[in-house]
């Protein structure tokens, strides 16, 4: 008798520490005020193989069956198609919705340390807010929860948008740019040669492959954004634009972009992804596989749902639970990792950017969360006295509105909804005040 291969049973002190490890996830997420959410692993093949989703690759791993009835249906491969399910069956959910999910997912594909077939994902998602705001909010998370974890990591990422107008300047065709992708992805696993073998296998045109291979043989330091998009033109391109933006924002959050680093050639393997994308890994690099990983999906749901109008913009991180006990197994006990606590959940602080002061709102979460407050931010640009009403209709009791005057005075404003007061004060005394009231 044994395991079907890719798939294992967990007892005694493995399944102690991996049941911590997920409780220390929660912590994280609850700390951002994301909510919890299951959903259902065995769902209609038809859903599944959706053109908008994860693409022929991700098809090729995912486990197909019947039922009684002979209805096709499928073994989820991932949590973001589910999500989009999720959505299109609760369209009253207010938006932005953020939400995380842990759960075992399954796919047929190739196994190796850190990689099973029967695995579990632990995911956090936004949808309906746009970039460069919660692409900000989720690399904090992610690198926020590897500190706590104790494992020094690098944050890696790109933006298929760019990706794309680059490869278009190279002359690859629209059609081929997905499967060009794939194969730049695994620049990090094949040599050169492996990957001009692969583009001409795929029926490149000579001329593409040829100047795709003179841009992959550049020095690193050749291949920055800025100069790639002099080179090629691409200046005023929207997907340069993007990522030049919020560039522009990691530069201005220390804690971020001292681990943030920009790769050209990363896409992913899902075809969903439109925007930024991103994977996390051992900065120590004796463990090649990424610890987590995720990206932009806009529109995805959308289309999954037949209601293109709404343009739902969707942003997700994903951790890798298994690649994470890779690197765990050799201790005896993780700093940081013990069990949740079950009380109740209290309503979140709200910091309100005033202004163009977004680098400061993260800052300042990031301090409130390494306190042990759970906060949540809220998007810009809203009257302010609708959005505050909206909160106390929520239960939300604490407000931090943060300006350019309260920025350059090094202060923030507390509003305290339930008694109708307001401080101002500085923000190492409003942590203060609120670690007391919620610790």
């Amino acid at each position: 008798m044994q395991n079907v291969k890719g798939t294992h049973d967990f007892i005694g002190e493995e399944q102690r520490l991996r049941r911590s490890i997920r409780n220390l996830l929660e912590r994280q997420f609850e700390l951002y005020n994301y909510e919890e959410a299951d959903t259902t692993i065995l769902n209609e093949m038809g859903w599944l193989i959706s053109k908008y989703g994860g693409g022929e690759e991700i098809v090729k791993e995912m486990y197909q069956l019947s039922d009684q009835r002979q209805r096709a249906l499928g073994l989820r491969y991932d949590l973001t198609m589910p999500l989009a399910k999720l959505m299109a069956l609760n369209p009253g959910i207010r938006l932005p919705y953020r939400r995380f999910e842990m759960g075992k997912v399954f796919r047929d594909g190739p196994t190796k340390r850190g990689r099973l077939r029967e695995f579990w994902q632990c995911d956090a998602d936004i949808i309906g807010l746009a970039g460069p705001e919660a692409e900000l909010e989720l690399f904090q998370l992610a690198l926020q929860t590897f500190a706590q974890l104790e494992i020094p990591v690098v944050l890696k990422w790109n933006n298929r948008r760019f990706l794309s107008e680059v490869l278009g300047a190279l002359g690859v065709p629209s059609g081929m740019l997905s499967s060009v992708m794939l194969t730049l992805d695994k620049l990090a696993k094949i040599s050169i040669d492996e990957v001009a073998v692969e583009l001409q296998d795929k029926l490149l045109p000579a001329p593409a492959i040829t100047a795709l291979l003179e841009l992959i043989g550049r020095p690193s330091e050749l291949l920055e954004m800025n100069s790639i998009a002099r080179m090629y033109n691409l200046t005023e391109a929207p997907g340069y634009l993007e990522v030049q933006q919020l560039q522009q924002l990691l530069d201005q959050l220390p804690f971020l972009g001292q681990q943030c680093e920009f790769d050209l050639f990363l896409s992913r393997g899902l075809s969903f992804y439109t925007g930024t994308v991103y994977e996390l890994f051992d900065v120590t690099g004796s463990f090649p596989s990424s610890l987590g990983s995720g990206g932009r999906y806009d529109g995805m749901i959308d289309k999954l749902t037949d209601r293109e109008e709404l343009e739902l913009p969707a942003i997700g991180l994903s951790f890798g639970l298994e690649s994470i006990m890779a690197l765990y197994r050799e201790r005896t006990e993780p700093a940081g990792v013990g069990e949740v606590s079950t009380s109740r959940r209290p309503a979140p602080v709200v910091i309100v950017p005033i202004g163009d002061t977004l680098p400061d709102v993260m800052n300042t979460a990031l301090q409130l969360r390494a306190a042990g407050i759970p906060v949540q931010t809220e998007p810009g640009g809203r009257k302010l006295g609708k959005l505050l009403n909206s909160l106390y209709a929520r239960n939300i009791r604490y407000v931090i509105l943060l300006g350019e005057d309260e920025v350059k005075a090094q202060i923030v404003t507390l509003k305290d909804l339930e008694q109708r007061q307001e401080f101002t004060l500085a923000l190492d005394k409003a942590v203060h005040n609120l670690t007391q009231l919620y610790l």
